[in-house]
């Protein structure tokens, strides 16, 4: 049930799933475009005993296997990411420090071998490859001068790259639609998260809260709008008067009257047409909205809700018989009336036909 919920969420709000997937996408593409490309030369290392210090095979055995305890293999992986090592090759290759802060390095021990991976990034793909392969002989040098046993050379050296790591236009766009798609889907959950309780506050504001039409002020409200909207059409207001409601609001339960009247509020819907309007105009009467309907029309819709009305309402709940006696009047709209005129008429005729 809740995902069919919140699927009808993102059907609602489907435009901004669509707009954000856009706006990330255009993001994307502009900074692929501005952003200056970046470059990654590798070179890999291999690190084995040193065969000329293993006075047999046993001892090459013995070396291997303290390979891997992965320790001499961290220690020279440390040797290739060494700062001092990185400055003093920068040097060698009359390179300024300064100007290198957009380039770095690292090193990686690969799993289930005793291989290193020296990666260098930087702007200049020939310039990350010079040094990829520079820095790696310097460390090799460094680690040879110390460590006797074992022996490290260079197994791949770098080579210049032909495309970037990054920016990639085509797998950035993708990335970014995924992650519009993403939140977009989240914005229009929460919107309808928003809106939801806004609606129910606007209902709250519009609805008789015990018979669920609209009250007084937000029905005198939809006439104004029919009026100025529609000027020209004819449109009738009918009150419909319950007197006998009257007594019961005052000696009978309050589940009783609020069952009372959305039973009768149920009753009007099935007599109106859907573009009809219903609101509770006091306790015991209720009014009605009719637009585009003459006075002859409106007169003859209010006498068929009059003997609808007119028959015993059956409370089942509570097995009660309730003789409503309906009083109807009925006004239309006249050139340069306004709500309240077309209302004030309505009640008068209201009170002659009690």
């Amino acid at each position: 049930m809740e995902m069919k919920l919140y699927l009808r969420m993102l059907q609602r709000g489907w435009w901004i799933i669509v707009l954000t997937m856009l706006v990330a996408l255009i993001i994307a593409l502009l900074m692929a475009y501005i952003v200056t490309p970046v470059y990654r030369a590798t070179a890999r290392f291999a690190v084995s005993p040193n065969a000329s210090l293993a006075a047999s095979s046993r001892d090459v055995v013995t070396s291997l296997e303290a390979l891997d305890k992965r320790s001499i293999i961290l220690t020279y992986a440390e040797f290739l990411n060494s700062t001092r090592i990185y400055e003093e090759t920068l040097q060698a290759l009359h390179l300024d420090p300064a100007q290198m802060n957009a380039y770095t390095h690292a090193t990686t021990a690969l799993p289930e071998a005793n291989i290193l991976e020296l990666s260098v990034e930087g702007t200049d793909p020939q310039l990350a490859a010079s040094l990829a392969n520079t820095l790696g002989q310097n460390a090799i040098q460094q680690i040879k001068d110390l460590y006797q046993v074992y022996d490290i050379n260079l197994l791949d050296p770098a080579t210049v790259p032909l495309e970037p790591i990054r920016p990639q236009p085509l797998r950035d766009a993708g990335l970014a639609v995924a992650l519009g798609f993403i939140l977009g889907a989240a914005l229009a959950i929460l919107r309808e998260q928003i809106r939801i309780p806004l609606d129910a506050y606007r209902q709250r504001v519009s609805l008789d809260p015990v018979s669920l039409v609209f009250n007084r002020r937000h029905f005198m409200r939809q006439v104004e709008e029919e009026i100025a909207t529609n000027p020209n059409d004819p449109l009738s207001l009918g009150l419909l008067e319950l007197p006998t409601l009257q007594d019961l609001i005052e000696s009978m339960p309050e589940a009783l009257i609020q069952g009372l009247l959305r039973q009768v509020a149920g009753i009007l819907r099935n007599e109106l047409r859907g573009n009809d309007i219903i609101g509770r105009w006091n306790n015991a009467t209720f009014a009605l909205l009719l637009p585009a309907t003459p006075q002859s029309a409106a007169n003859r819709t209010m006498e068929r809700i009059q003997r609808t009305l007119s028959k015993p309402l059956v409370l089942d709940e509570y097995g009660e018989r309730v003789e409503l006696q309906p009083h109807i009047s009925t006004s239309t709209y006249q050139k340069d009336d306004t709500a309240a005129g077309l209302a004030e008429r309505a009640e008068r005729e209201l009170q002659l036909s009690g």
